[in-house]
């Protein structure tokens, strides 16, 4: 195509030459024929394009640019900026109704992806399994997961978490999602059609739930984790837990509480599905604590996923299943999929046994803890009577503010200020009801970034406030 077809240019026309590229440009982003990250042709290829000189051309590429249409990437040449007003993608949006974000310089949403893929290690161990991989390993793979990876699992969560497990009890899934859903289709076999979930938690989990067909029941979490007492009362006989590392209040569950939820579920004869959330990222000092399920192989059904270590695009997971319902799990899994892609899975199997999952892990923590304190430190400067809550851990803080604070036009003055940051009262059942916090990501945004945009909040804050210099002490 040659770029005369979008931009039309007239030598008759009383608009100069330079104006007429740049508002054929702007309308075309506009109304959305040019997307976000859209490359254009160099200026010498436009100008040959369009029968005009090139410095016409990189006149108005430059004034775009200033205008915040286009960007100059360097060593990919110049292509539509993100987040523009009605241009073709709607870019990252706001999660509590408020519709389309703005364009924005740090986002500190918890789920952006953390970066610092493997990607020379993955590329190798791709290339090891093709190769030495024939026809005949190439169909369709069992609905439980290929037999390298499944023992893999099984061999990986015994030495690192603790799981009780065995290669034909693990299933590997297309992420956690998958496995909630299997999850939700196999309850009603076993006579049960409400899930407790923790409260807070995050709101499409409990969505999910619900147009699954279970009903969620919210169980209120404090610093020692899930109400095991509350959950007692509302007469369920499944709950959804992160014991680890909550979402998205960063709590552990304690000890005293992970003996007496074992019992629940012995008790009524329930089931406990654990969502072993970003696990492999434990970044505070001393051991990580134990799965739950090695206290109750029978009654717990311990789920996790590559999402939060490599990458979420992988939609690679896995549950490891207790005896009673393997059988159950795999005609249900049998009627809605036929498995996993192979490559990936043995890909997978092969960064677990050589080590190298093991090597990138470390340079992960390493880096997410760098991070984390430098959130640390930039929220004593900034926000200094916020209290983070919970243990250092995956990819996200949860930071509580003083009782009084706004915490939705807290977050819409961060937005003007170039900061995508959610509230905690998003991922509660009653809004109302909480206590005002933030969701700080920190995987995202590099460490002086991360200092930036705190600076930013600070400032946000004082402004909502009438300019105090510090919030009220936040108890």
């Amino acid at each position: 195509m040659t770029w005369n077809t979008l931009i039309d240019v007239s030598r008759d026309s009383g608009l100069p030459l330079t104006a007429q590229i740049q508002e054929s440009l702007k309308q075309e982003i506009t109304g959305g024929a040019l997307h976000p990250g859209t490359r254009l042709p160099s200026s010498r290829q436009l100008a040959e394009d369009l029968g005009v000189s090139r410095s016409v051309v990189v006149e108005a590429y430059g004034q775009l640019i200033a205008e915040g249409y286009l960007e100059a990437v360097q060593g990919s040449g110049t292509r539509v900026a993100a987040g523009l007003p009605g241009a073709g993608s709607e870019g990252p949006t706001l999660l509590d109704g408020a519709g389309r974000a703005p364009s924005v310089r740090w986002d500190l949403r918890a789920g952006s992806v953390s970066g610092g893929f493997p990607q020379r290690e993955w590329l190798a161990a791709y290339q090891r399994v093709v190769q030495r991989t024939d026809r005949h390993d190439v169909g369709y793979p069992p609905v439980s997961g290929v037999p390298a990876l499944r023992g893999e699992l099984a061999r990986y969560l015994g030495r690192v978490r603790g799981v009780h497990t065995t290669a034909g009890a693990v299933m590997v899934v297309s992420g956690f999602a998958q496995a909630l859903g299997l999850v939700c289709a196999a309850l009603p076999r076993l006579g049960i059609g409400e899930l407790g979930v923790e409260e807070p938690c995050h709101p499409q989990q409990r969505q999910f739930v619900a147009e699954a067909g279970i009903v969620p029941r919210p169980v209120p979490v404090d610093a020692h984790g899930i109400d095991v007492d509350a959950l007692s009362r509302t007469g369920v006989r499944a709950v959804l837990v992160t014991p680890a590392h909550q979402f998205p209040t960063g709590g552990t569950l304690s000890p005293q509480r992970r003996e007496a939820l074992v019992r629940w579920a012995q008790d009524v004869d329930g089931w406990i599905v654990e969502d072993d959330y970003d696990g492999d990222l434990w970044l505070a000092h001393g051991a990580r604590p134990a799965a739950l399920q090695r206290q109750a192989p029978d009654r717990v059904l311990y789920a996790g996923t590559a999402s939060k270590s490599l990458a979420p695009g992988l939609r690679l997971g896995w549950l490891a299943l207790p005896a009673p319902l393997r059988g159950l799990l795999a005609r249900v899994r049998s009627q809605r999929d036929l498995g996993c892609e192979v490559f990936t899975q043995l890909a997978y199997a092969e960064l677990l046994s050589t080590g190298v999952f093991d090597r990138h892990l470390r340079r992960q923590r390493a880096r997410l803890r760098a991070r984390r304190d430098t959130l640390e430190r930039a929220l004593r400067t900034f926000l200094p009577d916020a209290r983070i809550t919970g243990s250092a851990a995956g990819l996200h803080a949860y930071v509580l503010l003083p009782h009084r604070t706004d915490e939705a036009a807290l977050t819409a003055l961060a937005s003007q200020r170039s900061v995508l940051v959610r509230g905690g009262r998003y991922c509660h059942d009653r809004p109302w009801q909480a206590r005002p916090a933030l969701v700080l990501g920190y995987a995202a945004v590099p460490r002086s970034g991360l200092t930036e945009a705190l600076g930013e909040i600070g400032a946000a804050y004082a402004e909502l406030t009438g300019g105090a210099r510090r919030p009220a002490r936040c108890a």
